[in-house]
């Protein structure tokens, strides 16, 4: 489901212009949980703009302190249907580097970035050289699809929630900063060795811990954990593909179906949602509803991603005993 981008970002362009035709204002502030101000880039450091909270996480991990790395999307905010601001394209004209996920995750990103009109601005894509998974995967989905496509047509976006993909990842971000900062090439290096570190052990935990539970299938209501599925020998069924505050009587269905087709025990959500419906539905299904956290909220400690990705593993492993 494609947005309208191309007329929101004329619109931001319009109110940029009267932006800058004023008299100096204060500096942006990112709509995230990270701030900027004129004291906190005083050492003329590398200003990093990361576009949501997965990415952030990453980027702020190499950077540490040798650039300033704000996020664009506060924490929570649904990236999937998201439309660029006026804030976001000012933000974006007075940054060096701008960090994305890629395959097609911020479709707002382009369009915002042509209005910002930063002729030097350079973007680093996370996912360069990660093979996507596309419409024919591990993912398997029931129940009646049409209402619910998303347009995702370079393969799904959800890479992050594999800790090896996360670690290329990481990598693609240090050597970005590294050609866009080379004079803090070795904090960069050390900073992402460092973290690269804990991701390698952390994939030996999912490793250890999910080899007992190899071809189990878990179901979600929303499409993203079929990288992570892949990685640890797993199925996932999505009901649907980005999360829904209501379900339609046809997912309801559909999860019938597929509780029933892969005698599953548990149902998994995103974490704080609070659905009636679907708490209702995991009741009469005498299957248990599980959070599933797929990071897009969170907190912007880089250690979250450590933290959240364990708490993921136990949730995995407490459904399939």
């Amino acid at each position: 489901m494609r947005r309208k981008s191309t007329i929101a970002c004329a619109t931001s362009l319009l109110i940029f212009g009267l932006l800058t035709s004023c008299t100096q204002a204060p500096p942006p502030q990112t709509t995230g949980d990270v701030q900027s101000s004129p004291a906190a880039n005083s050492e003329k450091k590398l200003r990093v703009v990361a576009t949501f909270l997965p990415v952030y996480l990453f980027t702020k991990a190499v950077a540490g302190d040798a650039a300033q790395v704000d996020i664009l999307l506060k924490p929570g905010t649904e990236v999937h249907e998201y439309q660029s601001t006026p804030a976001d394209v000012k933000a974006l004209s007075e940054t060096d580097v701008v960090v994305k996920n890629g395959l097609g995750m911020e479709e707002f990103l382009d369009d915002t970035i042509k209005s910002a009109q930063n002729t030097q601005l350079k973007v680093i894509d996370a996912s360069k050289g990660i093979t996507p998974i596309g419409e024919t995967s591990q993912v398997v989905k029931t129940g009646q699809e049409a209402g619910h496509d998303h347009d995702h047509s370079d393969g799904n976006p959800h890479v992050w929630l594999d800790p090896v993909l996360a670690k290329q990842q990481v990598t693609t971000i240090r050597d970005g900063l590294i050609a866009a900062d080379p004079k803090n090439k070795s904090k960069y290096e050390a900073n992402a060795a460092a973290y690269l570190q804990q991701l390698a052990a952390l994939n030996t935990e999912f490793e250890q811990t999910l080899k007992p539970f190899q071809d189990r299938t878990f179901i979600t209501f929303h499409d993203a954990f079929p990288y992570l599925a892949k990685r640890y020998d797993l199925k996932q069924v999505a009901v649907v593909e980005i999360p829904e505050d209501q379900l339609s009587p046809a997912d309801v269905q559909a999860t019938v179906d597929a509780v029933k087709q892969f005698q599953a025990k548990a149902l998994f959500s995103e974490p704080g949602v609070d659905n009636k419906l679907l708490n209702s539905l995991s009741n009469d299904l005498k299957v248990t509803l599980r959070p599933l956290d797929s990071l897009e909220a969170g907190e912007t400690d880089p250690q979250y991603y450590l933290t959240a990705m364990r708490s993921n593993l136990q949730t995995l492993t407490q459904a399939f005993k």
